[in-house]
């Protein structure tokens, strides 16, 4: 029922999206709005449900409404068979969205039986959805309300950083990884810098072509490394998660990953990328991604695995589709539910190069890992020598005033603790390097804490 319910507001997402990316002239700055708009209106029709899905502002305006009103009622006739036309929602419902983005450009409408899947759970599915349909689209901003039973609930999903990838595809980078304390104030990257991959052709499997899908299908594969540590050249990290996105050629996530993505990890070669293995998630709690925990060998020091920073990797799946003979928004958009129907087909039968691509992307960030690994243990040798020479002095001197100089600047009482003390500020600052980067996106952090500044006073 669930999944009955949800499709309608995703084809009407779909074509609202297909429409702006085919008419709109968008420049770098470009802008839209999505409202997303579902209520009931009284007992008499509380088995009703009511859904608008309006758009507006510069990334649409290439659309006019009296251009497209007879697609779109063609559309609707076989979008949405089964469902009744519906009233348009009142004048203020849509105020405060038009004032911000200017006269709606479509406003597409419908209604729906059962009430009842009105529930926290749908609720929770279509927040991920448009949660994730923004990670991909962050030149959108997107509003959802919900009035049901005088409840009202109001999401907006608006994006801080964005990259753009590709013409488009612009991402959303913006990294909610809190830094940490020793990091100074403005010096932590709270975005991300993608990089675009290959692109893969996809070979479409006999039975798909025979339900009509025809001319060249693709992915094109994008990373996003998260958080972001360029500006920390010393410092050790861990890769441990790995997250998977799918997108259709209109850019709207794609749902149900199942069997393929499921059974990824027990075809990729951990020997080679030097990790233990890779565990899959459960796919019932991620509807529109994948998640992989990526565990290791050897990594039995406690103060090794607290003293890196554990980054995820975002691979993000766009798939392309041309077809010369598809002219028609109508074909345009059969086309797309094709591909989302026959998906698991498709991954499967592009199992080799598809997995080939993942592992070169995972050994491509794990090389670089290595590396820093590597330059941190050259780091942890000399600091040892500091830190040896340095004990040694302070032990073997016969000056009281200078061995308790020494005590009282690093606060502690013997030079058991002088030698914890000294060697945590050593690793903290050479560790923790900074080292600016014009490409990063830093931003006012905390101020600086009071135990950063007497750690550096004391080196």
């Amino acid at each position: 029922m669930l999944h009955v319910f949800f499709h309608p507001h995703l084809q009407a997402l779909r074509l609202v999206v297909v429409l702006g990316k085919q008419r709109k002239r968008r420049g770098v700055n470009a802008a839209g709005g999505l409202l997303v708009l579902l209520w009931t209106e009284t007992a008499a029709s509380s088995h009703h449900v009511n859904c608008a899905v309006a758009a507006a502002g510069p990334w649409f305006a290439g659309i006019k409404k009296n251009e497209v009103s007879l697609v779109l009622a063609d559309l609707k006739g076989s979008l949405f068979p089964s469902h009744k036309p519906c009233p348009e929602p009142e004048p203020e419902e849509l105020c405060a969205f038009t004032e911000l983005h200017g006269p709606l450009k479509l406003l597409l409408s419908f209604q729906m039986k059962d009430v009842r899947s009105f529930s926290p759970e749908w609720q929770t599915h279509l927040d991920a959805f448009l949660h994730t349909f923004s990670l991909a689209n962050a030149e959108i901003e997107l509003y959802l309300k919900l009035k049901c039973n005088q409840k009202t609930l109001q999401r907006v999903f608006r994006v801080e950083i964005k990259y753009k990838v590709a013409p488009s595809v612009i991402l959303d980078v913006t990294c909610k990884t809190q830094p940490p304390e020793c990091v100074r104030k403005g010096c932590w990257c709270h975005g991300g810098h993608p990089v675009l991959g290959s692109r893969l052709p996809l070979i479409i499997p006999l039975h798909v072509m025979d339900q009509g899908l025809y001319g060249e299908l693709s992915i094109q594969l994008v990373t996003l490394l998260s958080p972001c540590i360029l500006q920390y050249p010393n410092l050790e990290t861990k890769l441990t998660e790995l997250q998977v996105f799918v997108y259709s050629p209109s850019n709207l996530p794609v749902r149900g990953l199942s069997t393929f993505f499921q059974m990824l990890p027990a075809h990729l070669d951990t020997h080679e990328l030097g990790v233990r293995g890779i565990h899959c998630f459960s796919l019932k709690d991620f509807l529109y991604s994948c998640i992989y925990k990526i565990h290791y060998e050897n990594w039995e020091h406690a103060e090794r695995e607290s003293s890196s920073v554990q980054q995820s990797l975002l691979l993000f799946f766009f798939l392309q589709h041309r077809d010369p003979f598809i002219s028609q928004l109508s074909d345009l958009m059969a086309a797309e539910r094709l591909i989302e129907h026959h998906l698991e087909d498709i991954l499967s039968n592009n199992k080799q190069a598809l997995t080939a691509a993942v592992q070169s992307e995972l050994k491509n960030t794990l090389k670089a890992q290595n590396h820093r690994t590597q330059e941190q243990e050259k780091l942890n040798s000399a600091v040892k020598v500091i830190l040896n020479s340095s004990i040694s002095i302070v032990s073997s001197s016969s000056n009281m005033e200078f061995r308790n100089a020494c005590l009282n600047s690093m606060k502690v009482r013997d030079t058991h603790e002088l030698s914890v003390s000294l060697f945590e500020s050593l690793r903290r600052v050479t560790s923790w390097k900074f080292k600016s980067n014009d490409s990063c996106f830093s931003a006012q952090t905390e101020q600086r804490p009071e135990s950063d500044v007497r750690t550096r006073t004391e080196i």
